[in-house]
């Protein structure tokens, strides 16, 4: 075993997950169990909420109901997302901003500026 898988195994053995940020890859391994369950749970009710959606505009139903639903889903998708975003702060811009490293550190705010400018419309 390698000193970096030790110290992973080491790590996750006492409790405490890996963020991606420690393999290089662009991977959540730090995402919570729960609320990755419920992450999971959420975007299934969306696909359900989603075949409604599809159902509805075969069915000519009325288009201001429609766009009532439309807006449930957006929602619904925003809420996954803030979880995500919050996920993602408490470990890897955490990680980058308390590492000392300068670029490193930039790197994540110009991270974290570009989400929230793509997703504050």
């Amino acid at each position: 075993m390698t000193t970096k898988t030790s110290a992973t195994a080491e790590r996750q053995h006492q409790g405490s997950a890996d963020c991606a940020c420690d393999s290089g890859a662009r991977k959540a391994v730090a995402v919570d169990p729960e609320i990755k369950a419920a992450n999971r749970h959420r975007l299934r009710r969306i696909e359900g909420q989603i075949r409604g959606l599809q159902k509805m505009v075969e069915d000519d139903r009325y288009c201001a109901d429609i766009i009532t639903q439309i807006a449930s889903v957006q929602e619904a998708l925003r809420g996954v997302a803030r979880n995500l975003m919050r996920n993602h702060l408490h470990h890897c811009a955490a990680k980058a901003l308390r590492s000392g490293k300068k670029q490193e550190a930039q790197a994540m705010y110009d991270e974290l500026l570009e989400l929230i400018y793509a997703h504050l419309r």
